[in-house]
């Protein structure tokens, strides 16, 4: 059975498959040609972002207060690091190249 950030992450994945399908493919362009690229990978980076963010938030809500704290941040930083091994160029997001 694998981790509660891995599977959030999966059904992140298998409900916005479209979005992440385009962003992969978008994504793969930038690595090549960033300055091409920089405005089609920021306009749907912003959307895979929200959903990334939006998905963190519902793992970590009810861990974020009291006691498990720490707890919540660590796993916040483990489904990034998901997320990241997808998507490596992710934190680039809204970054003017020139």
């Amino acid at each position: 059975m694998s981790t509660k950030y891995k599977q959030y992450f999966q059904q992140m994945c298998e409900q916005n498959q479209t979005l992440f399908g385009e962003f992969a493919q978008i994504h793969q362009r930038y690595e090549t040609e960033p300055v091409r690229y920089q405005s089609i990978f920021n306009g749907v980076g912003r959307q895979v972002t929200e959903v990334v963010r939006d998905w963190d938030r519902r793992l970590c809500s009810a861990m974020g207060r009291g006691q498990f704290s720490q707890y919540s941040q660590k796993l916040s930083e483990k489904f990034w690091a998901e997320v990241r091994s997808f998507f490596p160029l992710i934190d680039q997001v809204g970054v003017i190249r020139k």
